[in-house]
């Protein structure tokens, strides 16, 4: 996430880069080794079925247990295992997930309208029929995945979800991640993870039918192998490494500013942080204490490389060009800490999902508090896309129904385009209407 020569020589105003990314390079999940393993694993998974889903479990995650999937009664029971505050915490996430997802179903409106006389069209959003979800459970369990991939595409509508994650023991998956997907409203839960669970899901390895759809992040094979599935099932997006951009001026706290650079480039070290402002001032103080709040993270190790290597800082002469500079970098999750903040909500168009005013912060969203969706699109997808949501469950489909009176508005239109195209067919489809509708009255209506 930093500009490279092409896009700057598109920025009408000045600017400067205070701090540079140390390195970059393609992305670790299109790396020659991690699509060769990827699509090794693929082909024998769809060949060998579940025995060979079975055995990439086996050798990859230690899993030494029975069957992978949970029944109905450990799958409520895994609430049971966890403190009451964090139990309390992630039903609170679940519901406000499904409540916001609700919101948004609700502006969803299937209709039907005359678009002229005899030529009725409309639009009906359908469910998709079966989706599987991908939940993450390594070094950070993202608890509130569930709630943003199974939630959602439940309060969608969708029949049946199924849900995927790693063993963390060689008999158990992690409780909590568990739970989230049960408060969620998992059809079908099942303790195996990486390429294997995608594949088992796409190719109809649990029980089901191959799944329609996935959705759900992971790590870099995860994510190659999303890739590599693309056509065989539908995908939500090729998510990358999570990214957080911050717009400041010199009112922001560089305090508060630098933890929430830090807030993302914990998820990995090759998270880009990237803060644009309008203050030099603030630039210099954000760098020294991003330095200063490193010192005692307990998870330096990964959030001090990923600032180092991926994190970039720009100083722009006006907010104008802050705007540019931002619409360019198209970052996964930002914050805007301004005297103005209306102005940046109004005119900035690339983001996945946007944060104002110095009291949100990514985190609320990415554990599910404040009930908007942490599936987003990374590495300037925000530029064409938008992240996960209720729609991307629901297939807009479109309908016609034609009277007879309207043949002659149609069908003569039709005729002409498609002897231009010399497609003989398509134009006797139009003709032959065209003949059967002067053998009677136009009022008359022809079945």
């Amino acid at each position: 996430m930093e500009l490279n020569d092409h896009y700057a020589s598109f920025i009408s105003g000045s600017y400067e880069c205070v701090k540079d990314a140390a390195i970059g390079g393609v992305p670790a999940q299109r790396l020659p080794k991690v699509v060769e393993t990827v699509s090794e694993m693929l082909s024998v998974i769809q060949k060998g079925g579940r025995d060979a889903v079975a055995e990439y479990s086996r050798v990859l995650d230690g899993w030494g247990g029975g069957d992978v999937e949970m029944s109905a009664e450990d799958l409520r029971r895994t609430g049971d295992v966890l403190e009451p505050a964090l139990r309390a915490a992630l039903e609170a996430g679940a519901e406000r997930t499904k409540a916001f997802a609700g919101l948004q179903l609700q502006h969803l409106q299937d209709f039907e309208t005359e678009l002229m006389p005899g030529v009725v069209v409309g639009q009906r959003y359908i469910p998709v029929q079966r989706v599987g979800a991908y939940l993450p459970a390594g070094r950070f369990p993202i608890l509130a995945s569930a709630f943003m991939t199974v939630g959602v595409a439940k309060t969608a509508g969708v029949p049946t979800v199924v849900a995927c994650s790693p063993p963390t023991t060689p008999t158990a998956g992690n409780p909590a991640v568990f739970y989230s997907a049960y408060l969620s409203g998992v059809d079908r839960a099942f303790v195996v993870g990486g390429v294997q669970a995608l594949a088992a899901m796409a190719f109809g390895h649990l029980g089901e039918q191959p799944m329609d759809m996935l959705v759900g992040a992971g790590n870099a094979y995860v994510t190659e192998a999303k890739r590599q599935l693309f056509g065989t099932v539908g995908m939500d997006l090729l998510a990358g490494p999570s990214e957080v951009a911050v717009i400041a001026d010199d009112t922001a706290d560089p305090v508060i500013v630098a933890a929430d650079l830090l807030g993302q480039a914990e998820h990995g070290p090759q998270s880009p942080a990237a803060l644009v402002t309008t203050s030099r001032d603030l630039a210099v103080a954000v760098i020294a204490e991003v330095d200063r709040q490193l010192e005692d993270l307990p998870t330096r190790d990964i959030a001090g490389p990923a600032w180092r290597d991926y994190g970039t800082v720009y100083v722009a002469e006006d907010r104008a060009t802050a705007v540019e500079l931002m619409d360019v970098l198209a970052p996964e999750h930002l914050e805007v800490i301004t005297a103005d903040d209306a102005y940046y909500q109004k005119n900035l168009t690339n983001y996945g999902s946007l944060f104002l005013g110095p009291w949100s912060t990514v985190a609320y969203s990415d554990k599910g508090i404040t009930g908007t969706n942490h599936v987003l699109p990374t590495g300037g997808g925000a530029r064409s896309s938008a992240g996960l949501s209720v729609s991307r469950f629901l297939k807009p489909l479109t309908f016609q129904r034609i009277d007879r009176s309207a043949t002659m508005n149609l069908a003569p239109l039709v005729s002409e385009i498609s002897a231009y195209e010399g497609m003989e067919a398509h134009q006797r489809t139009a003709d032959y209407r065209i003949a059967r509708f002067g053998h009677r009255a136009p009022t008359e209506e022809q079945p």
